[in-house]
């Protein structure tokens, strides 16, 4: 800083750029590089002389930077990361309960629809407790459930031991601690969404179907509510890896798979997608429909969280609400197209179509 240095140019390499990006960014312009678009030279090679390098770089003017959202950003980022981070814990946690009781020769998912369900969750406590007694068990059984009590008293035929109970406790008692905490992470969260004036903002990116008002922070916490970032939507699909790649040589195109991108927002975005696929009478469900027939699920998934992230550009960037198109609207260009291809094709075959107008 005493030298007059006002721009300096860094390698992201894993998470060790942030301590000194944390650091430097009150006092510098920090251009933080991608190391995919800094391919190093091989050989002779140094930490000094790649510095230099880079440095060179900058001041030609070469280098293109990330996206780094502000300081309460990264904050905020921080808490929707370790939230999920927790809830797949948790979905770990559950399968180790059903683990333990296979273990014990007791078959509660065959004749249960959810083990996380109200009647499986008073059976395994029940468990805990000590009860062993099968027909004690089947007393928790309603009326809605498929399976009859004799199914059920025969898949709960086993043998829990001492062992399987202290395990099923303390797996109980982790899932426990862990709902406890994201209880406070989504307090933290929405403290977040109040201190940086984006309430609405989550607001509005919870009218795109799919999207739910933890959906809508998450996507607020991976790239903010400034959409000055990014030139185009275009460029946010790219960044966040839902675009398909260009990959052309001597005019035959090879694999276009997704490029590399934001993995975070990229896995909520599709479970976003997912979501509008079970949706009704909207556009995103007839797009899915129409594109998982020909291209297959996956690819139909991530078509559609690309339609989804292009919507939350625009909603960020002219503070409206989603504009539902309607599940016909894709048959309706079909349609238009389809006459105008006929009528073409009569105009070729020297029938005048005026005649017909009526």
């Amino acid at each position: 800083k005493s030298l007059g240095v006002t721009h300096i140019a860094m390698e992201s390499t894993g998470v060790y750029w942030k301590p000194v990006y944390n650091i430097l960014e009150s006092d510098f312009e920090i251009v933080l590089v991608n190391a995919r678009h800094l391919k190093n030279i091989p050989g002779d090679k140094t930490d000094k002389k790649d510095s230099q390098r880079i440095a060179k770089l900058l001041l030609a003017g070469l280098l293109k930077g990330s996206f780094i959202p502000p300081k309460s950003i990264r904050e905020m980022r921080d808490l929707t990361r370790y939230k999920r981070r927790l809830k797949d814990h948790i979905a770990s946690e559950k399968n180790r309960i059903q683990k333990f009781l296979e273990d014990a020769n007791i078959k509660l998912s065959s004749v249960v629809s959810d083990m996380s369900g109200a009647t499986a969750t008073k059976i395994i406590d029940a468990m805990i407790e000590g009860e062993g007694r099968v027909e004690e068990l089947a007393k928790f059984r309603h009326g809605k459930m498929k399976a009859s009590e004799h199914e059920l008293m025969m898949a709960l035929t086993g043998n829990l031991t001492e062992h399987h109970r202290f395990m099923l406790k303390l797996v109980k008692q982790s899932i426990k601690d862990k709902e406890h905490l994201i209880s406070e992470l989504d307090e933290q969260i929405d403290n977040k969404l109040k201190e940086n004036e984006m309430v609405l903002d989550a607001e509005l990116l919870s009218t795109i179907p799919g999207v739910d008002k933890e959906a809508a922070a998450y996507i607020l916490s991976e790239i903010g509510n400034d959409m000055e970032h990014f030139p185009d939507e275009q460029h946010l699909a790219s960044w966040a890896g839902l675009s398909p790649g260009n990959n052309e040589s001597a005019g035959k195109k090879k694999s276009s798979k997704t490029t590399h991108g934001d993995k975070w927002l990229k896995a909520m975005i599709v479970q976003c997608a997912w979501a509008a696929t079970r949706t009704k009478g909207t556009y995103l469900r007839s797009k899915y429909d129409s594109l998982a027939g020909r291209r297959g699920k996956k690819k139909a998934l991530i078509a559609v969280g690309h339609k989804i992230l292009i919507a939350a550009y625009f909603i960020l960037k002219n503070k409206e609400s989603y504009n539902e198109l309607g599940g016909d609207y894709l048959d309706k260009i079909t349609r238009e197209k389809q006459i105008k291809r006929h009528l073409r094709r009569l105009r070729e075959l020297g029938v005048d179509v005026s005649q017909y107008a009526a």
